[in-house]
């Protein structure tokens, strides 16, 4: 796996308080065809309460067949409904002991009924997965169509439960179907659960997304990475600007980073607060330590990098120049908050305000030197004023929140997550 730092600016001022901004630029290794990857694991968590009859249970018992045929015999596979109460549909173990006909005629026979207990399908769902051996790791794959209403509502505790989840190697990602889901609870699992976060606005949408997740699953090369942080006794902050999980431990920051496809690349930016320092020179203000899992070797790899800075004259400080790609990714990064703000108003009922963050937003990326990721970001908002008129606020706030949960977390390749078929493109969104 390949990291390269680059620093907003590698300079700081003598005897001055400052701040460091590291922009951590991750590439995966690409996969070896020639060798077996090791199995992997999918627990699918599917709402079948009322709201789902019809197209919507349809389309995703069709996906979860679709899902079956891309699955290897070693693979394992287990499935849990839920509505008011969850019910495990088929327990978790290779599909080679389960049969495939017996798992599709399982998939088959499901009807809606009740009402919406997400928790109680998720908690059932994070047991099923806790049992599975497979040791490529296992990915849990929510679908759901309505708020929860009975059960745990609170999106930070699934998040936190997504997140306790992710440390022992289940990643969470969550599709939502039309445009009555809860986007916060289904977004705050993604991120917890180093997942993706899809909207899927029509039934055959979501079928698309869970193919997109099959894709991802079989395509893993690296597994359960993460940054540990470890400052020097000179800097008195660290920041996490992406939207990740991340926590205190012994000796620093553990940063979470999940699984990586093959080839893909991810920017994640870190902020130091640095004090004044009394010396010149170079001064060493960090170790960022990376640990991955290579598949299909299996094998454990770190990384150590350490992060430098140059401690000049005041009046030599005073003519430095960021670095243009870091700015660009702060950018970019701010313009993912500025829309869970506009998100946030929307859903208050606060549709002027909801206007003018997006109309502020776009005013200031078109002032900026272009590029294709800030041209994107242009016409992302520009469609989703168009969208605020056309379909609405609940239509807008999904949009804008599966779009900033997968960019806000530094993804750059990856095709799975946000909006599935963007309607003015008939593709995903970036």
């Amino acid at each position: 796996m390949h990291i390269n730092a680059v620093l907003e600016m590698d300079v700081v001022a003598l005897e001055q308080d400052d701040s460091v901004t590291v922009m951590l630029d991750l590439t995966a290794p690409q996969n070896d065809e020639d060798k077996d990857r090791p199995a992997q694991a999918v627990i699918v968590v599917l709402d079948r309460s009322g709201s789902m009859s019809g197209p919507r249970l349809h389309a995703g018992k069709r996906a979860l067949v679709a899902l079956l045929d891309r699955l290897d015999e070693r693979d394992w596979f287990g499935l849990v409904a839920f509505d008011h109460e969850a019910e495990v549909v088929i327990p978790a173990q290779p599909l080679g002991s389960i049969g495939r006909e017996s798992a599709q005629l399982a998939i088959a026979r499901l009807a809606p009924r009740g009402t919406t207990d997400l928790s109680s399908g998720y908690l059932r769902g994070l047991q099923e997965a806790e049992r599975v051996q497979a040791a490529g790791g296992t990915t849990l794959l929510v679908l759901s169509d309505g708020h929860a209403n009975e059960g745990i509502i609170d999106p930070a505790v699934f998040k936190q439960m997504a997140s306790n989840a992710a440390r022992k190697r289940i990643s969470t990602s969550t599709i939502g179907i039309g445009d009555g889901y809860d986007e916060l609870i289904l977004a705050e699992m993604a991120i917890g659960g180093n997942g993706n976060h899809s909207f899927a606005l029509e039934a055959d949408q979501a079928a698309a997304a869970v193919a997109g997740e099959v894709d991802g699953l079989l395509q893993k090369s690296v597994q359960a990475a993460s940054i540990l942080i470890k400052p020097t006794s000179d800097v008195v902050t660290i920041h996490v600007v992406n939207d990740l999980p991340s926590q205190a431990v012994a000796g620093g920051i553990l940063v979470e980073l999940g699984d990586f496809y093959s080839t893909e690349q991810r920017k994640v930016l870190l902020t130091f607060g640095v004090p004044a320092m009394a010396a010149l020179g170079l001064a060493q203000i960090a170790d960022l330590v990376l640990t991955y899992v290579s598949i299909p070797e299996l094998v454990t790899h770190t990384v150590t990098l350490p992060i430098s800075v140059n401690v000049v004259p005041q009046d030599i400080a005073k003519g430095r120049v960021p670095n243009p790609e870091v700015e660009r990714e702060k950018i970019l990064l701010e313009t993912q908050a500025e829309k869970r703000l506009t998100e946030e108003a929307l859903r208050r009922g606060d549709e002027g305000t909801a206007r003018g963050h997006m109309a502020s937003s776009i005013s200031w990326l078109e002032s900026i030197e272009p590029d294709a990721e800030i041209d994107e970001e242009i016409h992302f908002l520009k469609r989703s004023l168009e969208e605020l008129d056309e379909r609405g606020s609940r239509y807008t706030e999904k949009r804008l929140r599966a779009d900033s949960s997968k960019k806000s977390r530094g993804y750059k390749s990856r095709k799975q997550g946000g909006q599935i078929d963007e309607p003015d493109t008939g593709e995903e969104s970036a």
